[in-house]
C-alpha cells in the first residue's frame, strides 16, 4: 500500500484552488456551477411514495432501511424533492460528516436536501470522489453557516462558485473506474476485519460468561442453579442475591444547593455520571470533581474504594464500572459496596455479563428503572473466594490476548481507511497517473 509506487504525470501547473496546490498541466479547473445544475423539482401531486434517506457514508437508501434514527418521513410527500438515478444528493446540514452521495434510486427526499444533476452524467462518479476529498470537505465547511463546524448549512449558493479539477473525459472515466475497483477491494478488506473484530468480541464474551457460570474445571460436578437464565453451575458454588454479598446498596445524589457549583470548585473527589462509564469496567478520570465540603455538608455520599457503580435508569441501565478510589456519583447510579464474601471484580464482571437479562426483565412504560430494591434481588453465582480470584486472573490473561488481537485489527482498519483516502486524494488531483 504505497502511493509512491504509482506513476506521476510528466508536468504540473500551479492552480488557484485553495484546497489543491497543483494539477497536471493539461487539466483545467471549473466552477461547480459549470459542472452541475441544481434541481428543485417537487413531488407536487404526491404520487411518488418512494421516500429516500441520506445516511452518512452510505449515501441514498430507501427510508425503510434507515432504521429508527434521524428525521421521520413526513406524512405529506407533496413538498418533497424528486430524485433520479445518478443525481448527486447532499444534506446541507450534515455535509461535513459524509451525508452525500450519488443516487442509484428514483424517488423523493427531504426538501432540505440539495439535488444536483451533472451536466456530463458520465463524470458523476469522479465528481463524487472529489466531494470525498478531506481537504475539499474542510474548505467547504468554511463556506457554511452554523455554530458547529460539522453542522454548518452548505447549500448550492455556497458551493456553486467553488472550483473542481477537470481532466479530459477519458481520464475522468479512467480515474473513476480505477477508484471504484481499488476502493471496493479496500472496503471488502475492512468488512472482513470488522467481522473478525465482531467474532473476537463475541468469543471474549462467551469466555467470560462460561468462566463465571461454569468455572475453569470442565470436569467439575454440576448442579441446577435454580435460575433459568443462569443454568447449571459447579456443585460447590452457591447462588446468592446481590444483597447477600453487599454491605450496602445506595443511590447517588446531586448536590442540592443554590450555589451547587461551589461544591465543584477546586474539587478532588470524583463525582461520576453515566457519561463517565467506559468499556473495560474501570472508571477513568471523571468529568467533574467535588470539593470535600460537598461531603461534609451532607449534600452527597462518599463511597469507599472498590464500590460498583451500577447505572439504574435509561438506555444504559445495567452498565457498571468500579472505582479504585473513594468517589461519589449522581442519582442515576445504584452504588454497591461488596462485603467480604465476594471479590469486587467478580461482582463487576457478573453485572456486566448479566446486563442484557437484567435490562430485559425490567418493567417500565417510558424508561427502564432498577431501584435499590430490584438491584438487591439480582441473582449471581458465588464460588469460594480463592476460586473467584483464580478465575478472574485467568480471565484477565485471556481477555488481554483477545483485546490485543482486536486492537491490531482496528489499527489495520485505520491504515486501510487512511490508504483509501490517500488514494482518492492522489487520483482526483492528478498526483498519480492511472490511465
Amino acid at each position: 500500500m504505497n502511493i509512491a509506487a504509482y506513476p506521476k504525470y510528466d508536468s504540473y501547473q500551479e492552480v488557484k484552488i485553495s484546497w489543491c496546490e497543483e494539477l497536471p498541466s493539461h487539466w483545467t479547473t471549473q466552477p461547480i456551477r459549470n459542472l452541475f445544475t441544481e434541481s428543485r423539482r417537487k413531488n407536487g401531486d404526491g404520487k411518488n411514495k418512494d421516500y429516500l434517506s441520506l445516511m452518512a457514508n452510505r449515501g441514498i437508501i430507501p427510508y425503510s432501511e434507515k432504521g429508527d434514527v434521524g428525521n421521520k418521513m413526513p406524512a405529506d410527500l407533496s413538498g418533497c424533492k424528486l430524485v433520479d438515478v445518478d443525481d448527486f444528493v447532499l444534506n446541507s446540514m450534515n455535509f461535513g460528516i459524509g451525508s452525500f452521495g450519488v443516487s442509484s434510486l428514483k424517488g423523493v427526499c427531504s426538501s432540505v436536501y440539495v439535488i444536483l444533476k451533472a451536466n456530463n452524467p458520465a463524470s458523476i462518479k469522479y465528481y463524487e470522489r472529489i466531494f470525498q476529498h478531506p481537504q475539499f470537505q474542510t474548505f467547504s465547511q468554511s463556506l457554511g453557516n452554523g455554530i458547529l463546524a460539522h453542522r454548518c448549512a452548505i447549500g448550492w449558493d455556497e458551493l456553486k462558485n467553488a472550483h473542481f479539477p477537470v481532466p479530459p473525459v477519458e481520464e475522468i472515466q479512467a480515474i473513476a473506474a480505477f477508484l471504484d475497483g481499488k476502493c471496493a477491494t479496500i472496503d471488502e478488506a475492512v468488512r472482513i476485519k470488522d467481522e473478525q473484530i465482531r467474532l473476537l468480541a463475541e468469543r471474549r464474551q462467551i469466555l467470560i460468561q462460561e468462566a463465571v457460570t461454569r468455572g475453569l474445571n470442565p470436569d467439575a460436578p454440576m448442579k441446577d442453579s435454580g435460575i433459568d437464565w443462569i443454568g447449571q453451575i459447579p456443585a460447590h458454588w452457591e447462588v446468592k442475591r446481590l444483597k447477600d454479598v453487599s454491605r450496602s446498596v445506595k443511590t447517588g445524589r446531586t448536590p442540592s444547593s443554590s450555589s451547587v457549583m461551589d461544591y465543584f470548585e477546586g474539587g478532588t473527589i470524583p463525582w461520576y455520571t453515566p457519561g463517565d462509564v467506559q468499556d473495560g469496567g474501570v472508571f477513568g478520570a471523571s468529568e467533574k470533581r467535588l470539593s470535600p465540603s460537598a461531603i461534609s455538608h451532607g449534600h452527597v455520599d462518599l463511597f469507599p474504594e472498590n464500590c460498583i457503580f451500577f447505572i439504574g435508569i435509561g438506555g444504559t441501565l445495567g452498565k457498571a464500572n468500579i472505582s479504585r478510589v473513594p468517589a461519589s456519583c449522581n442519582q442515576q447510579f445504584n452504588v454497591i459496596a461488596p462485603n467480604k464474601d465476594i471479590v469486587p471484580d467478580w461482582l463487576l464482571v457478573w453485572l456486566n455479563v448479566s446486563r442484557d437479562v437484567v435490562f430485559n426483565q425490567t418493567d417500565y412504560t417510558t424508561m427502564p428503572i432498577m431501584n435499590q430494591s430490584k438491584t438487591k434481588r439480582i441473582p449471581l453465582p458465588v464460588p469460594p473466594l480463592g476460586e473467584q480470584e483464580e478465575i478472574l486472573g485467568t480471565l484477565r490473561d485471556r481477555r488481554a490476548k483477545i483485546n490485543a488481537a482486536i486492537a491490531l485489527k482496528k489499527s489495520q482498519i485505520t491504515a486501510l481507511r487512511e490508504y483509501k483516502a490517500s488514494l482518492i486524494n492522489a487520483a482526483v488531483t492528478g498526483k498519480i497517473k492511472v490511465l
